[in-house]
């Protein structure tokens, strides 16, 4: 009887062991973001996280990284490391790779998209793929497409109303095409990591900045640091999901097929929260104390008319094929 019990508690030992052992082969891989934990873009992250370890029964796990931890709080440089494998995963918008790839600028292009039945006929439709050959010609494989968002302008100075109106005044920009945009209205763009933003906003280094309202503006409560907001609708930016070609060519089919499957589930529930959270967020940000400028047509006019020397400009850079792609897929959904 006694050695009968002993042999179960071995064979339990072992068997716990075993299970051990197994735990400790999953796979985790990294995840790195530009924003702070509180956005949806965390939100999208760890979501796809959750997904990947149910469909592969717990044998991947990812761990998220955000703010651009992995690439020292350089946004820009993420993507890059993707491509040589220094990081596994990437959660970031088509702006942020612009220095890799200058053609993923065409989404952002000043008042190309009127609404968000234009930006689905492209990142659902043949647009979107071919940027995602695009990327993957960089060794990033874009899983799927997610969402920042219409970009809307903040500063401390005074409301925003017409071009004029941002004349001298110090924005905080992304990238280079926006640095484009803001000279081409006469404002003095300073381009600035987001890590970096919230602060300098603080303390008057730059008087203002431009960023959507459900992704960024609200989670990380520039509502705190800026007056004023112009629902301008000027530029946009999606978000998506890419994976490092090294290591999506050591996986099966079956294995890509699930990995794919996470991430278009994790982004369809990040684009769902971000346009959920747009849509209260006027009402919101008008509650926390900002005044909120919503122009009307002709004043949209005359921001389109002054944006299309960097509209012409970058469309140039990304190819005159490649933006009339993107027009005939947004015509072909009106």
């Amino acid at each position: 009887m006694r050695l009968r019990k002993l042999g179960a508690i071995a064979l339990g030992s072992m068997l716990a062991g075993m299970a051990a052992l197994g735990a400790a082969q999953a796979e985790t891989f990294r995840l790195s973001h530009n924003t702070g934990d509180t956005t949806t873009w965390h939100k999208g992250a760890e979501r796809f996280g959750e997904l990947l370890s149910e469909a592969t029964d717990g044998a991947f796990s990812v761990r998220v990284f955000p703010n651009a931890q992995l690439s020292g709080g350089d946004q820009m440089k993420q993507a890059e490391m993707v491509g040589r494998g220094a990081i596994d995963f990437v959660v970031t918008s088509a702006i942020n790779v612009t220095p890799l790839a200058p053609e993923m600028a065409v989404f952002s292009l000043p008042y190309l998209y009127s609404s968000y039945e234009d930006v689905d006929a492209t990142t659902d439709g043949a647009p979107g793929e071919r940027m995602a050959e695009i990327m993957a010609g960089h060794d990033v494989i874009v899983l799927a497409w997610g969402e920042n968002g219409f970009r809307e302008v903040t500063n401390n100075v005074h409301p925003i109303k017409t071009p004029e109106d941002l004349q001298g005044l110090k924005m905080r920009v992304a990238g280079p095409m926006y640095i484009d945009v803001m000279n081409a209205l006469g404002a003095n763009p300073q381009q600035m990591q987001w890590s970096e933003t919230f602060t300098a906003l603080q303390q008057g280094v730059v008087d203002g900045q431009e960023n959507p309202i459900g992704a960024v503006i609200i989670p990380q409560r520039v509502y705190e640091v800026q007056k004023y907001l112009t629902a301008w609708h000027y530029s946009y930016d999606p978000l998506f999901l890419g994976v490092s070609r090294q290591l999506w060519e050591t996986w099966d089919a079956e294995t890509q097929e699930k990995v794919r499957g996470a991430a278009i589930e994790a982004m369809a529930y990040q684009k769902q929260i971000t346009r959920e959270d747009t849509a209260k967020g006027i009402d919101f940000l008008r509650e926390q104390g900002m005044e909120v400028y919503e122009p009307t047509a002709d004043e949209l006019q005359a921001f389109r008319e002054a944006t299309q020397p960097a509209f012409d400009t970058w469309a140039a850079k990304v190819g005159e094929d490649i933006v009339q792609s993107f027009q005939n897929a947004i015509d072909a959904s009106n």
